[in-house]
């Protein structure tokens, strides 16, 4: 990593290193070597992986304060079970050894939305917390509603989590009057949190501060995902996808403000490049949160896609000579300048839905590869 960082113009903030499938620890465990380089040799502070941007501040108290076990915090810390695999517990202790007696601590974050695949969050936790945290400082006639309004706006968690919303978004009730009250109330605490930011800071913490702003943008982001959950038009795979980057990238810029930041995610994530899926009987495009980023930080944001040759127990075979994997394949190389990649390249096509292969025509936009020869299956 550090052999490209001195190939770019600028030291990025944010250095997203993006990664072709999950769940394997080979990758997990390449990208906390890179993050230990980056740490020791480049003065970055902060890893943010593709999981819960609330549950990440479980692992992140963990790692700075010592609170809690690590079992309970590898299991509460993540999500997606991503707590499970051996790279992400290694990564979680040696963040905490190397953080003990030190003022210039690393710190971890999660910046994903609390989306499961099945169904997004209640906004319940992050509308109750924020309004908890700004009553007890702020005069009540600020706020926009009381606890037990809110409380009764929320009602049960259920009708929020209904799994059956996914295929069916008549049972969403993203767009009721509830959830649309629920939205200008949201929207009213974003605003009480900037515009008292000197008060909060002086009467709390920084840190606190911070945290409140994370909850603000994570429940105006839940409530906008409901309410695209509750559409009806052919654009809706589409909007979710895009708001899930939206709500990405908004946390990885908040990010950056503590300094130099390393991001793990799927490559797709990551890509400068517009992202297309086929699902839903057609091919959905959105701009991924890299691509957000990269528009608002420029030079200041770098992007290394990862590339494997072979994870045989998915059989991933040996890359065909014309792609790009199958010319790596041949070298001898870890890290690649994509710009040494010329002639007429094919995109590789993977026998595996849970790989996704490099396309030629995103080179252009890519500042290094990460090769990685062959996959083991994970244990």
């Amino acid at each position: 990593m550090n052999a490209f960082l001195g190939m770019l113009a600028n030291k990025p903030r944010l250095l997203g290193l993006g990664e072709p499938t999950h769940l394997e620890n080979d990758l997990l465990r390449l990208r906390n070597e890179a993050f230990r380089q980056l740490v020791e040799e480049e003065g970055y502070r902060t890893i943010a992986v593709e999981s819960d941007c609330l549950m990440g501040l479980v692992v992140d108290d963990y790692v700075t304060s010592g609170v809690g076990e690590l079992d309970e915090v590898m299991a509460q810390g993540f999500s997606h079970e991503w707590g499970g695999l051996a790279g992400n517990r290694e990564l979680v202790q040696w963040m905490q050894e190397f953080n003990e007696g030190r003022v210039d601590q690393v710190r971890f974050a999660g910046f994903d939305g609390p989306l499961e695949t099945s169904a997004p969050a209640s906004p319940r936790p992050v509308l109750t917390t924020l309004h908890a945290y700004l009553a007890t400082w702020l005069d009540a006639d600020l706020l926009p509603c009381t606890a037990d309004a809110l409380d009764a706006l929320l009602g049960s968690d259920e009708r929020w989590t209904n799994p059956a919303t996914m295929m069916d978004p008549t049972q969403s009730i993203g767009r009721t009057a509830d959830a649309e009250r629920l939205q200008l109330i949201a929207g009213d605490l974003t605003a009480l949190v900037d515009t008292q930011t000197p008060y909060l800071i002086a009467k709390t913490s920084r840190e606190d501060w911070q945290r409140a702003r994370l909850y603000a943008r994570t429940a105006s982001g839940l409530l906008r995902y409901h309410y695209w959950m509750a559409d009806q038009s052919d654009r809706r795979i589409a909007r979710l996808l895009a708001q899930r980057d939206s709500m990405m990238a908004a946390n990885l810029l908040d990010l950056v403000d503590r300094g130099p930041t390393l991001v793990f995610a799927h490559n797709a994530h990551l890509q400068r490049e517009m992202s297309s899926m086929h699902m839903a009987g057609a091919n959905r495009e959105w701009w991924s949160a890299g691509a957000l980023v990269s528009a608002h930080l420029g030079e200041q944001y770098a992007f290394f896609a990862t590339a494997l040759g072979t994870m045989r127990h998915h059989e991933v075979d040996t890359p065909p000579a014309d792609t790009i994997e199958g010319v790596l394949y041949e070298q001898d190389q870890q890290l690649i300048d994509p710009r040494t990649l010329t002639g007429s390249l094919q995109a590789r096509v993977s026998p595996w839905y849970g790989y996704a292969t490099l396309d030629p025509a995103h080179l252009p936009s890519i500042d290094g590869i990460v090769f990685v020869k062959d996959i083991s299956p994970s244990i």
